[in-house]
Order: structure tokens, then C-alpha cells, then sequence
């Protein structure tokens, strides 16, 4: 594989994965890692974390791992200061933490509601307003930001919390982009839709039982899969591949943009379920 990250430094935030298997942020940072960057891996979770950290160095990858909380600015900036102290500086902030949580405006406590948008919406505040100098300092960087076809779509699914933190990360994003241009620093959100991802298997399954009215949850998750035009989930690495693109000098002309990853999803007008 060719390496054209090699000498470049990356910070992926939320780069574990909540349960076995291959999740978006670990995905990235792994691909990262075979791509010759130093990997920054950043995650609330220890044991998830180390994990990812594991894994790239096997490979022969350079990684650091940094326990942190995304919503938190003093564990922002340190996650930040360790990548300058160990790499020197910055090239590509990649913004993976996500919090899903299911029920419409009624239903969604007041608790929830901020919860949800201190990871989703003010994490991704934090990192970009404390990486944003770093990535100046280097002459410029990319910024990757993910967000969900949740904040786009209604997918059928209540989830006014989640859908409403992601879709407003394209406005934050597109805000960067125009900013920040003049400093050859891009911004850009990628979207996927329904993703095979430990969180899918932990907590979607059930919503998409409980939305379905379907006890059985393998012919729920057919069934969900159907209204897709692939007729399939997404992968981890469907989306890591994508980021892959956007960090690199091939996308210097791209910036400002919403790029959608969902089979299809979103194409079309969502037809029941039932």
C-alpha cells in the first residue's frame, strides 16, 4: 500500500469502536495508519481505545493513544498538545464521536437533549476551535467531520436529538470551509447512512425492532435493509475510504461539501417499511 500520509500527523477523535467487530472512528484510524500518518487515536473509552492503538502498531503503524472526553475543552486541548509534543503539529482533524439516542420531542428528557449535543455538536466546537491554529501553523490540513443521513432524512426512526446535532454539523463545517480557505484548510462532512458497526448491532437493531413492530431481530435488520437501493448496510470501511480520499492532496480542490455514503439511501422517497 502506498503511504500518502507518510510524515503527516492525524487526530482522530473517537476512534475505538463500543463493541467487537469495526467501527467508523477505528476503521479511520487504521487506514490512516496504513497510510504512513501518525495516528493520534483519541477515545472516552480505555479498553476500545487500546484496541485501535494495538492494532496500527502491529501493523508496523506509528500511533499514540490519548483517553479523553470530546465534550470536555480541557480534554480537547491536551489531546491536542500530546499530538505537537509527540509529532510536532498537525495535518488532518478527523471528528468520528458520535452519541445516538432514539424518541422524538416529546419523549427526549431535557437531560438527553443536552447530552447529545455537548458530543455531537459542541465536541466537534471544541476540536475544531483548538485545531484549527495547529493547522494554520502547518500551512494548511483537512478537517473530516462525520455526520449521518439522520440530519438529512427523516429515516423513519424518531431520534430528534441525533438527527438534529448531525444535520447541524454541516452548517459548522461549511462555516470552517469558507473561513478558513484563504489558510488552505478544508472542511468537509461525510454522511453515512445505515452502517454494519458495533453501535449498529448494540442499539439499532432494537430501535429498529421497536419502530417495525417486529420481535425478531434478523428480519427487522432485512427488512431495513430492503429500503436501501444496494439492498445492503455500509461498512466501517466504506466511510474510512472515503476519509481517506478527503485527507488527501487528490481532494485539495474539494472543500465546503457534504459527501452522503448510504447505498442510496437518501436518493429516493422512503417508502414504508411495512
Amino acid at each position: 500500500m502506498s503511504k500518502p500520509f507518510e510524515g503527516k500527523t492525524v487526530i482522530v477523535f473517537g476512534a475505538g469502536a463500543c463493541g467487537p467487530g469495526w467501527g467508523i472512528g477505528k476503521a479511520a484510524a487504521v487506514s490512516y495508519g496504513r497510510r504512513g500518518a501518525n495516528v493520534v487515536c483519541v477515545d472516552i473509552d480505555g479498553e476500545a481505545l487500546a484496541q485501535t492503538h494495538r492494532i496500527i502498531a502491529d501493523e508496523g503503524g506509528i500511533s499514540t493513544a490519548i483517553r479523553a472526553d470530546v465534550s470536555s475543552q480541557a480534554d480537547v486541548r491536551m489531546a491536542l498538545d500530546a499530538a505537537v509534543s509527540t509529532y510536532g503539529g498537525l495535518d488532518i482533524l478527523h471528528n468520528n464521536v458520535g452519541m445516538p439516542a432514539a424518541g422524538g420531542p416529546e419523549a427526549t428528557s431535557e437531560e438527553t437533549w443536552d447530552r447529545v449535543a455537548d458530543v455531537n455538536v459542541k465536541g466537534t466546537f471544541l476540536t475544531c476551535k483548538h485545531a484549527l491554529p495547529l493547522l494554520q501553523a502547518a500551512g494548511g490540513g483537512s478537517i473530516i467531520n462525520i455526520g449521518s443521513v439522520a440530519g438529512l432524512r427523516y429515516l423513519g426512526m424518531p431520534q430528534i436529538a441525533y438527527a438534529t446535532t448531525k444535520g447541524s454539523l454541516v452548517a459548522m463545517t461549511r462555516a470552517i470551509a469558507a473561513q478558513y480557505g484563504a489558510q488552505n484548510i478544508r472542511a468537509n462532512v461525510i454522511s453515512p447512512g445505515i452502517t454494519d458497526t458495533p453501535l449498529l448491532a448494540r442499539g439499532a437493531s432494537m430501535t429498529f425492532r421497536e419502530t417495525l413492530g417486529i420481535t425478531d431481530p434478523d428480519e427487522a435488520m432485512a427488512l431495513r435493509a430492503r429500503t436501501i437501493p444496494l439492498r445492503r448496510f455500509g461498512t466501517a470501511w466504506d466511510v474510512a475510504n472515503l476519509a481517506m480520499f478527503l485527507a488527501s492532496d487528490e481532494a485539495s480542490y474539494i472543500t465546503g461539501t457534504e459527501l452522503v455514503v448510504d447505498g442510496g439511501l437518501t436518493a429516493q422517497v422512503q417508502f414504508p417499511m411495512t
